[in-house]
């Protein structure tokens, strides 16, 4: 693979015993179950990403350019922020997402560490996971106002997560999207998972508002996938982006998987890199450098 590739979804196993850390426990049997039900071909691969030297030399093994690190905020799983700054601080390969939970931080302390997270760190958008709060809301409940408003002062996206491993299925569907959309135009909406198995519909509410973005990673390989495909070689080629899921998923088998999709050689650089690099500003801005006020808060749309 010689284009460039931004991979919007990556963590080493050795950040938290969620991805593998910790041989012989519950979670590594976890997550040697999920690399075979999403297709690793090892389902234990995710063990040389145990030291950050392991885990950067997968990204160079699979030809990725940049890989975005994410981390979590939910009641029942917290990597939290500190955690990703000191990690994406090893390499300039590795750019930083911020995560938030409103529910448990409250409006004060969120809209802080949304500050801290742009200004401090140097993230490129802020992560919240609403199926997982408690309780699970809804992606346009009220009480995410603040994040979306905040995430539109600083011109950043915001990202969703939401997908088969939702607690409650009723918040894992895509029709809050849609009306999250409506409600901020100007709002950038990154959807990791691509709201699978709901791809339809997700698909469907990409297709009426430009403004959602869809990363299915590791669940583009599953079955009813090729939707995503198959949109994104027609309307959908802006705003679909690569995933590899790392490390549920294999990021060189994944990368190399992706590519033999189906997609048009004209989407593949756009799905690859240039949507990503356009959402997340990697070709403007130092990886370092602090991101500035720069957008106000859009008003509710009206038709």
């Amino acid at each position: 693979m010689t284009q460039p590739i931004i991979d919007m979804r990556s963590r080493p196993a050795y950040l938290h015993d969620f991805f593998g850390a910790t041989p012989g426990t519950p979670a590594y049997d976890t997550a040697k179950w999920l690399n075979r039900r999403v297709g690793s071909h090892d389902p234990e691969h995710f063990r040389r990403s145990y030291t950050i030297e392991g885990y950067l030399a997968e990204i160079e093994a699979a030809g990725v350019s940049k890989a975005v690190v994410v981390g979590r905020e939910t009641p029942s799983l917290t990597i939290c922020n500190d955690e990703i700054a000191t990690l994406v601080g090893h390499s300039d390969k590795l750019i930083g997402l911020g995560s938030v939970d409103i529910q448990q931080r409250g409006e004060k302390s969120a809209i802080e560490e949304i500050n801290r997270a742009i200004n401090s760190f140097g993230f490129r958008a802020i992560n919240i996971e609403p199926g997982f709060g408690e309780p699970a809301l809804q992606a346009d409940d009220p009480v995410f106002f603040p994040v979306y408003e905040e995430c539109l002062h600083f011109d950043v996206p915001v990202c969703l997560m939401s997908g088969p491993t939702t607690p409650d299925f009723a918040y894992a569907q895509p029709a809050a999207v849609a009306r999250l959309a409506r409600r901020y135009p100007l709002l950038k909406i990154i959807c990791f998972h691509g709201y699978y198995p709901y791809v339809n519909e997700i698909v469907g509410a990409a297709f009426r508002y430009d403004n959602i973005y869809l990363v299915p990673d590791m669940y583009i390989f599953q079955p009813g996938s090729q939707l995503y495909v198959e949109a994104a070689n027609s309307f959908l080629a802006d705003q679909l982006l690569f995933g590899s899921s790392y490390p549920f998923r294999a990021m060189q088998q994944t990368v190399q998987d992706f590519a033999a999709l189906g997609f048009k050689d004209e989407v593949l650089d756009k799905v690859f890199y240039q949507n990503a690099a356009r959402l997340l500003g990697v070709d403007l801005l130092a990886a370092s450098a602090p991101r500035h006020k720069t957008a106000k808060a859009a008003s509710a749309a009206t038709d």
